[in-house]
This record gives structure tokens, sequence and C-alpha cells, in this order.
């Protein structure tokens, strides 16, 4: 079974406009419907696709995400999808996008983070009574008029959302790692989660609060997707960085959510703006075998634990009685002590530890989990 596609590139994209007699903008409307059907909103029921056109002439798909049992703002809306997923590929505008239904407030003031915004066209295929129509693409700014937006708060020179962003985050001397241990004898890629997040973290929107932040997380396969936190002038629709990781997860054609089984934040340490708590009830939530923990996690295997040497960047194992289940003391300064879980009979275990960076401008500290 082909796993769905989020992006058309642009060969293809000209070749489907020349197959059905129509441009590349008549186009966009009719990639609507099948972007609804990715849709993930198990909540309301409520299917949105958003299709946007790139400045070098790819497709790009958005839908929204909603999340049972978390608060419905952790929901991602169908834009906000599309314009992630266009920061992972690399694109630098979107000029004109399709959308099944008309934005709503949150993402008019979210699509002002990008740079011309007044000058992108929407195009809504659905009537005020939900029938399919034909429709015209008309600029942003008559969806939001009065807007408020990057240019009331940040100099001209500042980089806005789909330009590069290096948040100039270095790593301190004392770095934690996070990872997984699988089954008791396999470790899938710590040095992988701890990249993708740094890199996120450097790339993350948040000119306003001055907190950047990225998330990696990891799927039973081993692949890696990483998200960059993006922030909005209004405060409210910006979107964390775990959200993101899941719109590159879902994107690059992930399946269910089930399959996360590991994940990195990389954040700074004290930050005004932080998304710990956030990200990890959101993908305890989602994953619940993916299991975040104070810092490290310990596998039981008949009758010893495996624990990790965060310096030494290995696995040892201890025996069961010499591990503390909850506020454990008296071992070495080298070892961060968390909660003990196991997951399945053969004891699927996640390690989630603090990892430490700094500002390179201020020397400040970041953590992650």
């Amino acid at each position: 079974m082909d796993r769905p596609r989020f992006v058309i590139e642009a060969t293809e994209v000209e070749s489907m406009a020349k197959k059905s007699g129509v441009s590349i903008l008549e186009l966009l409307p009719s990639l609507v419907k099948s972007a609804k059907k990715l849709a993930r909103p198990p909540i309301s029921k409520y299917h949105v696709g958003a299709v946007g056109l790139g400045s070098n002439g790819r497709i790009f798909f958005g839908v929204n995400l909603e999340f049972p049992g978390l608060p419905l703002h952790q929901s991602v809306h169908a834009e906000q999808f599309l314009i992630t997923n266009a920061l992972i590929n690399r694109e630098s505008q979107i000029n004109y996008f399709a959308v099944s239904s008309a934005p709503c407030g949150h993402c008019r003031q979210f699509l002002q983070e990008i740079r011309g915004a007044t000058d992108i066209k929407i195009l809504i295929t659905s009537s005020d009574n939900g029938e399919e129509e034909g429709g015209e693409f008309k600029p942003i700014s008559g969806f939001l008029p009065h807007r408020f937006g990057p240019d009331d708060l940040l100099e001209k020179n500042v980089p806005l959302l789909l330009e590069p962003h290096d948040n100039g985050l270095v790593e301190c001397n004392n770095v934690y790692s996070n990872g997984i241990y699988c089954n008791g004898n396999v470790d899938i890629g710590i040095g992988k989660l701890k990249i993708a997040a740094f890199e996120a973290a450097n790339a993350s929107h948040a000119p306003y609060s001055g907190c950047p932040s990225g998330v990696a997380i990891m799927d039973s396969d081993g692949k890696v997707y990483k998200g960059s936190y993006t922030e909005s002038a209004a405060y409210n629709p910006s979107l964390g960085p775990i959200q993101a990781a899941l719109v590159a997860y879902i994107a690059s054609g992930g399946g269910g959510y089930e399959k996360i089984v590991a994940g990195v934040l990389v954040e700074k340490e004290g930050a005004m703006v932080g998304q710990e708590g956030t990200a990890m009830l959101l993908l305890k939530t989602i994953s619940p075998q993916c299991t975040s923990l104070d810092g490290v996690m310990f596998v039981f295997d008949y009758g010893k634990v495996l624990a990790y040497d965060l310096v030494g960047d290995k696995w040892f194992e201890k025996p069961v009685q010499d591990i503390g289940i909850s506020s454990p003391s008296g071992y070495p300064d080298d070892l961060v002590l968390g909660h003990v879980a196991a997951i399945g009979k053969n004891s699927l275990c996640v390690v989630w530890v603090d990892w430490v960076a700094s500002d390179e401008s201020n020397d400040e500290c970041c953590s992650s989990w």
C-alpha cells in the first residue's frame, strides 16, 4: 500500500496540470479533496485540507490533527500543517493556497509570520452551506484587514517564518543524552535524536520570547523526524515543537502514533516559554509506550537492570536491588536516576534524560527531556 504523499514535486505538478488541461493554479483546488482525506480529526470529525503552491513549483498538503484526551489547543490546524510541511522541505515562500474551509482567525494570524503575507492568495473550495464551489483566489489582507504581526514588534532585518534561522545554540561541556533501549539489547540512536533536536532548536522561529526549542522523535524503524517551535506575534497561534515534529512524522509517511518510541526536546534552561511539560504530556498520551521520565529509565531483564551511563555514553547492568525506584541516591555523579518502567513482555523502555546546551550569544544554559 502506497504511503500518502504530502509533497508533489514541481515536474510532476506540471505534468498533472498538463494532463488535466488546466493551469497550475487551477490544479490546486482540485487537490483539496485528496488532502482532506488525510486529516486526523477524531474529536470533531471535521476534516480540513489545504494545498499550497511554493515558489519553486512544488505543491504542499496540510491537514488538521486532533488528539483525544488532550486540550483542544494542542490541535494542529491545516494551514499550520501546510506551512510547517513547507518549512521542513526548505520551501521559502507559499504564494497561493486552496483550502476546504475558510481559515479561522487563528490561522489568519499564524500566516502573518510569513514575509509578504498580505500578498498570499487564498481560495476557499466550499461555500457557506458546505457545498463545493469554484471560487477564486483572494489576498489574505481581505480575510484579516487590520492585521497585527511581525511589523508591529520586530526590526525589519529579523528573519521571519520560512526564512533561514540560526539561534546560536551550542552544546555545553556537560551533555546529557536521550535515547531508547529496546528489548534489553538494542540501542537505536541516541546520537541521531540529539543532533536532530539540536538542529530543530537552532532553526526555531521564536523572535518574541527568545526561547527557541526543537523536538526530534523516532519511530520503531529507527527513522528520525524533527520539528521546530514557531511563534506568532499574537502568541496563542504559536505551534509547539512536538506538534511540528508530528507534522514531519505524518508528512513523511508515518503511520499510527503508536510507532513513535523515543524523543528529544532541546530548549533553554529556565526559559520563560517552556515546552517540556506540554511535549511530554502530548507524546505520552498519543504513544503510551513512549514513556517520559525525570531521568534515566532502566530496563528490567530477568533479575538485572540495564542503565545508561551519560558521560561514558554506554549501557551497563546493575542488580535490581541496587536501583532505587523513585528517589535513589548515593550513585555516581555521571548517572542521573529516574523512575523505572517496563512496557510489554520484553520490557520495551525509553530513556528520557536532561540534555544541556547553551546560547552562544549569552552563554545561558538550555535543557531537554
